[in-house]
């Protein structure tokens, strides 16, 4: 998927999720209670964390993975070299899919650090 404006992006998965969590709100509770626990700071630090979210959602080319966990790794301080060595490590985990879906979540990181001011 080749999107152009992942704020957009963002924005309008935010849209469909909130549908989820009102139709399935016990899921998306327990689902954000997981969420919460497996990024809380502990030994790794929540930027690592999100660089290990990324990494996974590369591999597992899944786009709204890219998009939150590259503006959540900007939030944390992550860096653009950073991403690049994130992605570096997914394609060699996961291949030449992964190459492409590195370069979405390049542009993603890119475009959501923008946005939010990093």
């Amino acid at each position: 998927m080749a999107i152009s404006d992942w704020t957009a992006f963002v924005d309008q998965t935010d849209a469909r999720m909130a549908e989820v969590r009102k139709g399935a709100p016990d899921i998306a509770k327990g689902f954000g209670a997981l969420a919460a626990a497996a990024t809380k700071p502990g030994v790794l630090d929540a930027k690592t964390k999100e660089l290990i979210a990324l990494a996974i959602g590369i591999t597992a080319r899944c786009d709204g993975c890219l998009a939150y966990h590259a503006r959540a790794a900007a939030r944390h301080g992550a860096s653009r070299e950073e991403i690049l060595e994130v992605i570096g490590v997914s394609v060699y985990m996961g291949g030449g899919p992964s190459m492409i879906y590195g370069a979405e979540a390049l542009a993603a990181f890119d475009g959501l650090a923008a946005a939010s001011g990093n």
